[in-house]
């Protein structure tokens, strides 16, 4: 007679409001001890409230949470890991000015003879931590504000890890890297020791590959439990936003060689970057693909003045472009929506339409003054063309979910009046609903004559969306495929260095 596993959390009819918004509603979930069980669920749908609560973030208004048949209601971070429940955000939630060993070991830091913090056996302490994590090449020493953005999601990853004795919340950890192996192999070896671990992602073969059940949550409630095995993604997508179509894969039509090309780089070295060469064209989507490091941060950013080109030619519409800054690079038709929307892209304290509409506050003044109603007005049609919608606007930008973010973030782009859209993983973290809204106002934008030149960490969105793909390897562009040749198998060989050529043996070897 097989045993029924037990639960080591049970959630039951959870509720959370905020003033007259109801956030969580009647919201129950179970995960049981050494197994890996997925939370689905659009950006707004209450993922995020869910998963502060679990961390001790915020409390509930009502619902019962119980781990191994006791009472669990943590009033703090530290009180959930106290408990055995630790949360990896998908904000980032690790202080820039602190040390990696700083980080890793707060409040528990290591002390010496005399009772004061001592920073050698501190740093002694993490790079242990760091080595049994496979993270052998981050120094303890180091500043968190140094780090990639995937280097702080690891950190941020086994920070959690550390004190997850019995469940371990992921909130869209891959959100920030591309080897995702190496997360694979540290959850598998927690829910060896019993550990529940709860996985929080947009990217729906990874949860595949991983979890073996999903919870889908819609509207801040629990719509549907289901084995994974049974469901198809059409399934789940139904589940999680109330309907099957999709949106976003390339029109018939894509510009050739003979459009106008919008903008040009010729041999830009610099910031990393050892000669780059592509083109966009008015009307097309361009696509970048390439592996974590190979020079993708530094041309967005050099590309808007962020950071300096020493040799090489831009053309912007023909015309020689030398950035200086962001808004240089705005006045001359450019718009860059950046890779960390919480600290590089939104003004947290502000309304997302006064977010929205920063570009344009001097088009849209009276009198000098710019009031909220003037800022709402503006913000409308550019919020309408994201799909964003028009209550949020009068909200802080800071309450709105992720995704929310995101499309104000792309509307306020769009809102500059650019030619050409410089887009950095814009769909990272987003839920598929999001990024079917995402698509088609990309799709919008080039249909009426704009340029795209887009960064994805998702091979798959590239494919769909590219009119052609550049591989950068190098830190320079090692491939190009016209849309047709863009297949996954291809594209995989050429951003580790495989070239046609390669490819083409192989496959005669074959």
């Amino acid at each position: 007679m097989s045993s029924v596993p037990l639960p080591r959390l049970q959630a039951e009819s959870v509720t959370k409001s905020y003033g007259a918004t109801t956030a969580l509603e009647n919201v129950s979930l179970e995960l049981v001890a050494g197994e890996v069980h997925a939370l689905l669920g659009e950006n707004g749908a209450g993922k995020s409230t869910l998963v502060k609560i679990l961390g001790g973030v915020v409390r509930p208004n009502s619902g019962h949470i119980r781990i191994d048949g006791a009472p669990y209601a943590p009033l703090s971070t530290l009180d959930a890991r106290r408990s055995g429940v630790a949360t990896a955000f998908q904000e980032l939630s690790l202080a820039p000015n602190l040390t990696v060993a700083e980080a890793l070991l707060l409040p528990s830091l290591k002390r010496g003879a005399l009772g004061l913090v001592s920073r050698r056996r501190t740093a002694q302490a993490a790079a242990e931590i760091l080595h049994r994590y496979h993270l052998g090449d981050v120094s303890p020493i180091t500043e968190i504000a140094s780090l990639s953005l995937a280097q702080r999601q690891r950190i941020e990853i086994v920070r959690a890890m550390q004190h997850a004795s019995k469940v371990l919340v992921l909130d869209e950890p891959t959100a920030a890297l591309t080897d995702v192996e190496w997360l694979f192999r540290l959850v598998r070896q927690a829910t060896a020791t019993g550990t529940a671990v709860l996985y929080i992602s947009h990217r729906l073969a990874e949860v595949r590959s991983l979890c073996g059940t999903a919870t889908v949550l819609r509207n801040g409630r629990s719509v549907a439990t289901v084995d994974l095995s049974d469901a198809s993604d059409a399934d789940i997508f139904e589940l999680m936003v109330g309907r099957t179509k999709m949106a976003g894969d390339r029109p018939p039509g894509a510009p050739g060689p003979q459009a106008r090309k919008a903008l040009e780089l010729q041999d830009i070295v610099g910031a990393k970057l050892r000669g780059v060469t592509l083109d966009v064209r008015e009307g097309e989507i361009a696509g970048i693909a390439a592996l974590e490091g190979q020079g993708q941060r530094e041309l967005f950013r050099t590309l808007v003045g962020m950071e300096k080109m020493t040799s090489g030619r831009i053309l912007v519409a023909g015309k020689p472009f030398q950035p200086s800054s962001p808004r240089h690079a705005t006045a001359a038709g450019l718009s860059f929506l950046p890779e960390e929307r919480k600290v590089e892209g939104i003004f947290a304290t502000l309304s997302t339409a006064a977010n929205i509409v920063l570009p344009v506050t001097q088009r849209i003044s009276r009198g000098g003054f710019v009031w909220p109603s003037l800022e709402r007005k503006g913000a409308a049609a550019a919020a309408e063309a994201v799909e964003l919608s028009p209550r949020y606007l009068d909200f802080r930008i800071a309450d709105l979910s992720g995704g929310n973010q995101q499309k104000a973030l792309l509307a306020r782009a769009m809102m500059t009046g650019a030619h050409t859209l410089l887009l950095y993983d814009p769909t990272r973290g987003v839920d598929v609903g999001t990024k079917q809204a995402i698509y088609a106002a990309i799709r919008a934008f080039t249909s009426k004559g704009g340029s795209v030149l887009l960064y994805s960490s998702e091979l798959t969105e590239l494919i769909h969306l590219a009119d052609r793909c550049f591989i950068l390897y190098g830190a320079r562009v090692f491939a190009e495929f016209a849309a047709e040749e863009a297949e996954e198998p291809v594209l995989v060989a050429a951003l580790t260095g495989y070239s046609r050529k390669d490819q083409t043996e192989a496959g005669a070897a074959a």
